[in-house]
Parts: C-alpha cells; structure tokens; sequence
C-alpha cells in the first residue's frame, strides 16, 4: 500500500511518506495519528514548479497498522483495505483524500 501524507509539518513526514508505526483515520476523515514537527511548513503547490519534490521509497502497510473510524468504503471493521491512501494538508490536521462515503 502506497502511503503518502503531504502535511510537510508532521513528525511522521518523510519525504511525503509517511514513517509513523500506525495511523488512526478518525470519524471526520482526519489524520488522529498526525504530531507537529519542528519543520517549517512547504507549500507543495507553490513549489511544484520550482523544482520536483523528493520522494521517499513507498513502504509496505504490513509493518504498520492503519485503523479507520470513518464511514468509508475502505473501512472494513475498523481496518483500512485500500490499494493506497494520501493524507492531505489542510489547515492544522491533514486529512484522507482516499475516503469514499459508503
């Protein structure tokens, strides 16, 4: 499972993947797992054109738990099933741009 979080300020962020050992998706599709960083902040849309951003290598979802409390397709009992998922930044959480209402 590909899993990409574009929160530049989180703890877990590496590269745009995201390092943490389990991620909690809560009931409004946010990222509850996400911790501040001491990293200034990269607006990917504003540098998209300056230069191509640095990826880390894809991690395989087996070495990490990803729970989901949302009404999502991808919920089944309470564990995600998704082919991939991509936590979008916005405001002070990211939150799960691979949701789809049930």
């Amino acid at each position: 499972m590909d899993i990409r979080c574009r929160k530049t300020t989180c703890l877990f962020n590496d590269r745009y993947t995201c390092k943490a050992k389990g991620i909690l998706i809560g009931e409004k599709i946010n990222c509850k797992t996400f911790a501040r960083s001491e990293k200034e902040e990269i607006e990917m849309a504003e540098s998209l054109f300056e230069k191509t951003p640095e990826y880390a290598p894809q991690r395989d979802s087996k070495t990490m738990s990803i729970n989901c409390r949302a009404d999502c397709l991808f919920n089944k009992y309470g564990k995600c099933v998704a082919n991939g998922i991509t936590l979008n930044e916005i405001k002070e959480k990211p939150y799960c741009v691979t949701y789809l209402k049930k």
